[in-house]
């Protein structure tokens, strides 16, 4: 049967993650897993926990077979092969059914050997006959994502690392992106989504370690920018002093645009970011040449670090247009 014209369906794949726990597929460390793990023979009675339970973690092939069938005899190895060359990727499981009649019956299997995968809870897809190692390759891998789910688990893990940062949970998303680095070292957006995290955490040092990491020729990726600046920012923040004291130097003198600069910094780091860039607006309002146009270059970097959507980023770069060519 082909994909096309069997009644199992379409194909599957199937990748797993959690909040704080990401998995990036069922491999042993040599990237096959043991044939225990992978193969065994079932029952009617335990078809239910072989099968369809198993199915809801990876698709399971059921090899249906007899002693008597010669060609099950030469699928059987085949299959044994395909099934431990993809690594976990898949399981089988072998219904003798001369022993055990009654799942084959329900399914409609009329000849063997005969092999329905099994993912979900469902059959979704199936073949008859001894294929050549080759055709069993492909099947398996219509049915499992070559990458195992890698690739759309990753997916999941940045998502959900990215939600955790914007509702302000940084150690959650700190962890997803460690399991992130841990399956691919290098990746961009997981090394830059690390730093941000760790910043929001107060260890800039590391967050800065973890930046370090990303490629020379990503350096200019989007997601890097943001979180070079939001480093930058935090180790300025480091020298700027007492909010409070800022604020009483304000008061006793307005025109005092480096107490207001640096609170405006102190602000930033706070999340106050509204608050930080109508500082920096006020001070180019005042005097646009005031530290080689540093407030205005300030403010900018703000952007950087906030990210162009960023309402706070709207907002301000609204009244910065204004304010340049009113």
């Amino acid at each position: 049967m082909s994909n096309t014209d069997n009644p199992f369906g379409s194909s599957y794949g199937a990748a797993t993650t959690g909040a704080t726990s990401v998995s990036f597929g069922a491999s042993a460390p040599n990237g096959t897993a043991a044939a225990a793990d992978l193969i065994k023979d079932t029952t009617t009675a335990a078809f239910s926990k072989d099968v369809i339970a198993e199915s809801k973690q990876q698709p399971v092939l059921v090899d249906f077979w007899a002693p008597w069938c010669g060609p099950c005899k030469q699928l059987t190895p085949i299959l044994e092969k395909a099934v431990q060359t993809a690594g976990g990727r898949v399981k089988l499981v072998k219904m003798n059914i001369d022993d055990h009649p009654a799942i084959a019956g329900q399914l409609g299997i009329q000849s063997i050997p005969a092999v329905i995968a099994f993912a979900d809870g469902k059959p979704v897809d199936g073949f008859m006959g001894a294929l050549p190692e080759s055709k069993v390759t492909e099947f398996i891998n219509r049915i499992a994502s070559p990458d195992g789910g890698r690739d759309a688990a990753i997916q999941s893990a940045l998502d959900a690392a990215t939600e955790a940062t914007e509702t302000g949970h940084f150690e959650e998303a700190a962890q997803i992106y460690s399991a992130i680095l841990g399956e691919v070292p290098d990746h961009v957006a997981a090394l830059a989504g690390l730093a941000t995290a760790l910043v929001e955490l107060g260890d800039v040092a590391q967050a800065r370690a973890s930046l370090d990491l990303v490629p020379a020729d990503k350096r200019q990726d989007a997601s890097v920018r943001t979180a070079e600046a939001r480093i930058a920012l935090a180790e300025q923040v480091a020298t700027l002093g007492d909010a409070v004291a800022l604020e009483a130097s304000l008061q006793a003198n307005p025109k005092d645009y480096q107490a207001r600069f640096d609170l405006a910094m102190i602000l930033n780091a706070k999340g106050e970011r509204d608050a930080a860039a109508d500082h920096l607006l006020a001070i180019m309002k005042a005097d646009r040449g005031w530290n080689d146009d540093g407030a205005r270059k300030q403010l900018l970097q703000f952007f950087d670090a906030w990210g162009p959507t960023d309402p706070s980023s709207v907002t301000a770069r609204r009244k910065l247009s204004s304010l340049l060519f009113s």
